[in-house]
């Protein structure tokens, strides 16, 4: 009777091991999504971070030769979108030094669309000085593909899709090719390989969603030679609506941030087990530095002593803190560097 008993329990527990067993798989197969997402965006931190001349726009044509002339309401109209910028970008950097776990994770409904419209308007004020001032999307995104494709980018974030459905090529990431790995990128190739399958899947994504507008309109729907409205695309019907993808570069990677909060798959992240710190400072960094880009193009467009000035007119938790910062120890030795440059180069 005794052994019996003994029996039962072992089974028991075993039986208790099993289940929690199968409750870890089962929470690790919901957690794939969201790790893969997070793999996606370490692999674009990691780019950045262990890239060469990352912060080198002094050795970039396009920067050293970007001198606009800016009538007074375009610097004003780049004032309010920078403040826009550096205000919610202090926002999420103000969530990230909590560093609370279940904060952070919660945390995600607005750090997603925190982080895409720090640089949504920081670029928008990039591209203000170029005479173009916008707030449609879709053109935002024309216009940010051509600077990208024009070489106005360093390396680090220089990268685009282009290419039909299913057949969509990566740019200036020479091992996006080979199929990425489920773990954090620990070194380049596999960094690229996380980043060009971002860049593709989000094409696709996006090819989908032109097809599926296109094609729920009567006015627009391609259709067979019955007339009836096509709901199968060959090679040859993607190739017509090719010309609306336009470039797929870094901003379309970081509008799936807002995408995925609108949509509600922000609770596939939020029940997930990854680890959140890691996800919002990778944020936190592709931010800064998309930031910091933007704003030496502006501080070059407006002068150097225009640019302090507006940096000196933020409300001081502003004005004393990141932003200043990146104009002390980024942007001001970078715009120094590079008139001595021209200095030289002109001699």
């Amino acid at each position: 009777m005794k052994n019996e008993t003994k029996m039962l329990e072992s089974l028991s527990l075993f039986q208790d091991i099993d289940k929690q067993e199968e409750q870890e798989q089962d929470t690790w197969k919901k957690s794939i999504p969201a790790q893969v997402f997070l793999n996606h965006f370490f692999g674009m931190h990691y780019h950045i971070q262990h890239a060469e001349n990352a912060y080198d726009l002094d050795i970039m044509p396009q920067f050293i030769n970007y001198k606009p002339a800016l009538p007074t309401a375009t610097i004003e109209e780049v004032k309010k979108l920078l403040l826009n910028c550096w205000s919610t970008e202090y926002a999420l950097r103000s969530t990230a030094e909590l560093g609370n776990e279940q904060y952070l994770r919660n945390a995600l409904h607005w750090t997603f669309p925190q982080a895409y419209y720090s640089v949504l308007f920081g670029l928008r004020a990039f591209l203000a000085t170029f005479g173009i001032v916008q707030n449609n999307n879709e053109r935002i995104k024309r216009e940010t593909g051509m600077l990208v494709v024009k070489g106005y980018y360093p390396f680090p974030i220089a990268y685009y899709a282009s290419g039909t459905y299913d057949n969509f090529i990566v740019h200036r990431l020479p091992l996006a090719a080979r199929k990425p790995g489920l773990q954090l990128a620990t070194e380049s190739m596999e960094a690229q390989a996380q980043i060009g399958q971002f860049l593709r899947t989000t094409r696709k994504l996006y090819a989908r969603a032109i097809r599926q507008q296109m094609q729920s309109n009567p006015q627009t729907a391609l259709r067979n030679k019955k007339g009836e409205v096509l709901d199968k695309f060959t090679a040859q019907h993607w190739q017509k609506i090719n010309w609306r993808l336009g470039y797929t570069t870094y901003f379309d990677l970081l509008e799936r941030l807002r995408i995925s909060t609108r949509h509600r798959e922000i609770e596939r992240f939020v029940e997930a087990e990854i680890d959140f710190s890691l996800f919002h400072q990778c944020l936190l960094e592709i931010v800064s530095y998309l930031n910091l880009i933007h704003e030496s193009y502006i501080a070059k467009a407006v002068g150097l002593e225009t640019y302090e000035m507006i940096v000196n007119q933020l409300p001081d938790y502003i004005s004393k803190g990141f932003v200043k910062d990146r104009l002390t120890q980024k942007i001001e030795p970078l715009l120094k560097k590079t008139e001595k440059s021209q200095i030289q180069h002109a001699a």
